[in-house]
């Protein structure tokens, strides 16, 4: 048995803004938004990210997650280079000792998103 892959399902009250965040500054595609299920997706490469409304199995105040999404990539200059002046930064573009050239930015809902790619030696 093995894992194929991971798709994080973020709560939101906000499909439409999420779905536009994503589309717009990160250049992923729309794949569904279904506002009476309440649920989107959005994808770029091989990277998936859904959106759920808050539903009556967990209770919801707003967003929270203790943690970050990383994104894995070959041009993380060029992303920052996208998102910098567009997006609240959590800490901007940087070479760090563990060998990772990397940034990160919050997401329209809140969430952290960690963007990083191996630094050249």
């Amino acid at each position: 048995m093995k894992l194929l892959n991971v798709s994080p399902m973020l709560d939101t009250t906000d499909l439409k803004g999420s779905v536009e965040f994503y589309a717009s500054l990160l250049g992923f595609q729309c794949q569904a938004l279904d506002e009476n299920r309440g649920w989107a997706c959005v994808s770029r490469d091989e990277v998936r990210v859904m959106f759920a409304l808050p539903n009556e199995h967990s209770p919801f105040e707003k967003p929270a997650f203790t943690g970050s999404i990383y994104f894995k990539t070959d041009a993380v200059d060029e992303i920052w280079q996208r998102v910098q002046g567009r997006a609240q930064v959590c800490y901007p573009l940087e070479d760090f000792e563990y060998g990772m050239r990397e940034f990160a930015i919050y997401d329209n809902n809140g969430y952290l998103l960690q963007f990083g790619q191996e630094a050249a030696a």
